[in-house]
């Protein structure tokens, strides 16, 4: 007879349900498992022989054999030893035979019985429940799982013991609830930013239509302060954004005790990072740094120190809005809606534009020109604000701290996204939730400037030698600055201040 479990494989953030099929025949005692598993599935028969001796049951002395089904499909991860466990505990009659019947089982077992998290319980959560099935999980991914639905049954145990006595109905696990995570230690504030208006103006812009920010200035400037504080001014998470984040971060395995959060992602990563650490990849194909910032922030600091071809991966990405990670046998691909905020020296040393001071390496200029062409064109055209953010000097220092602070700043930024959801669903459009995610004929109808605005922009265009993408965003960084003003037209300063933006990008491609 042939013991069947469901479990699953994930590919990218999806779950493939998988059929883990235990049979106990007579034979030379062996334990061997099939269907391409990988180095932690085929392990997982020693796992499981020493978390079912400390269970107080012992395999039989015949021959067993796991298959995973589909065979032809391959198997990584930890989360097979549960049902493979558990099925061998059905085949042998320690729990009822249809015990586990409509149930999906992933966790990882100790040595000692206990049941370990493992990554990826969300999405294998929401996929059961789309196929009508329950859930069988470790115990402290069960707050996790209970995103799925309510009415879902979950059962979340911490050790084997407690599943055999929950099916047998001699100890009645809990259904586990969900639970948010609280954000740790003092938030922070644009209030505590002294001088630098502009730099917050762009901040604010920036944030309003989920536009891309560069910011170069000298170093101590403040600009890595400003974007460690841009997620203060950015809207909570919708459910729905909820869901594609905590999913992203559940395969990565850096949901900590079960707990989603409704804060936006602000990734970080080195400049020595790998592209396959930025863009994801990797043995496993796991998700990269863009695809954990889904929705959310990612921040590149010292923007030019970054390996050249790192930084051209992120072209496609920002266009589409989705990294596509293809390998010899399969093709994953992970979400990575993100903003970009970059932040750079105008050169190595960092003070070349400063009065009065003479590079060693060289004229200025030729240290600006060397350092800045580290970044290709193409590049930069996607960003859409580029700001220059000067020093600060000790006459702001001494100034009390602003009036204004991220409670404010945030509630004209909400309002504005409010204004832009509601402009694209009302055009049958409920998936584009910002300026930036409009694409251009929509641009053309939504940013439509008026005469004068579109004098304006047809001499700036011919000026600045705009390309056709380098026009689009500046049509919607314009809707942008509309939209904070509650205009229903483009009009020519919206559009003025959106081309004064696009101004030290085309300083970088003359240097470079």
């Amino acid at each position: 007879m042939v013991q069947r479990v469901s479990t699953v494989a994930f590919e990218g953030i999806e779950a493939r349900a998988v059929d883990v099929q235990v049979q106990v025949a007579p034979g030379l005692p062996a334990f061997n498992i099939v269907g391409l598993p990988d180095k932690a599935v085929s392990e997982a028969k020693e796992r499981v022989r020493a978390a079912l001796i400390a269970s107080g049951l012992a395999l039989p002395a015949r021959r067993i054999t796991v298959n995973l089904a589909p065979a032809d499909l391959p198997k990584e991860g930890s989360h097979y030893d549960l049902p493979i466990a558990l099925g061998l505990m059905a085949a042998i009659g320690a729990i009822p035979h249809d015990a586990l019947a409509g149930h999906t089982v992933l966790g990882e077992l100790g040595l000692d019985g206990s049941i370990a998290p493992v990554a990826g319980v969300l999405p294998a959560a929401i996929g059961a429940n789309a196929r009508g099935e329950g859930l069988i999980c470790p115990h402290a991914c069960g707050p996790e799982a209970a995103w799925a639905s309510p009415e879902m049954d979950i059962v979340a145990a911490a050790s084997l013991i407690q599943i055999a006595n929950h099916v047998r109905g001699t100890q009645v696990l809990s259904r586990p609830q969900q639970k948010i995570r609280d954000s740790a230690g003092t938030p922070l504030d644009l209030a505590d930013i002294k001088g630098q208006e502009s730099a917050k103006r762009a901040l604010e812009v920036a944030a309003a239509g989920g536009h891309n920010l560069l910011m170069s200035g000298p170093p101590g400037a403040g600009k890595s302060m400003l974007a460690a504080r841009l997620p203060s001014i950015l809207p909570p998470l919708t459910p729905a954004e909820l869901l594609e984040v905590s999913m992203i971060a559940s395969v990565a395995g850096e949901i900590e005790e079960g707990a989603l959060t409704s804060r936006r992602p602000f990734r970080s990563p080195h400049h020595s990072a790998s592209m396959a650490a930025l863009v994801g990849g990797g043995l496993r194909a796991r998700p990269g740094e863009i695809s954990l910032a889904h929705h959310g922030v990612l921040f590149l600091d010292e923007l030019p120190e970054f390996q050249a071809t790192v930084l051209d991966s992120l072209r496609q990405p920002l266009e589409s809005g989705e990294v596509a990670i293809a390998r010899a046998n399969h093709r994953i691909t992970y979400p990575a809606r993100f903003m970009l905020v970059a932040a750079m020296n105008p050169c190595r040393c960092g003070r070349a534009n400063d009065p009065g001071f003479a590079c060693k390496r060289g004229p200025s200029t030729r240290c600006i020109a060397d350092y800045q062409s580290r970044l290709s064109g193409p590049l930069l055209d996607r960003i859409d604000l580029h700001i220059d953010v000067p020093a600060v000097t000790a006459a702001d220092l001494i100034l009390p701290p602003p009036a204004e602070g991220s409670r404010e700043v945030a509630a004209r930024v909400a309002q504005a996204r409010d204004i832009q959801a509601e402009r694209y669903r009302a055009l049958g459009l409920p998936h584009v939730r910002t300026n930036a995610q409009a694409s251009g004929p929509l641009l053309e109808d939504v940013a439509r400037p008026d005469r004068a605005g579109l004098q304006l922009l047809r001499d700036a265009a011919d000026a600045m030698r705009l390309s056709a993408r380098g026009y689009h965003r500046v049509l919607r960084v314009a809707r942008t600055l509309a939209d904070l003003d509650g205009a229903e037209t483009v009009g020519r300063i919206h559009l003025a201040e959106a081309l004064s933006y696009r101004a030290p990008a085309d300083d970088i491609r003359r240097a470079a």
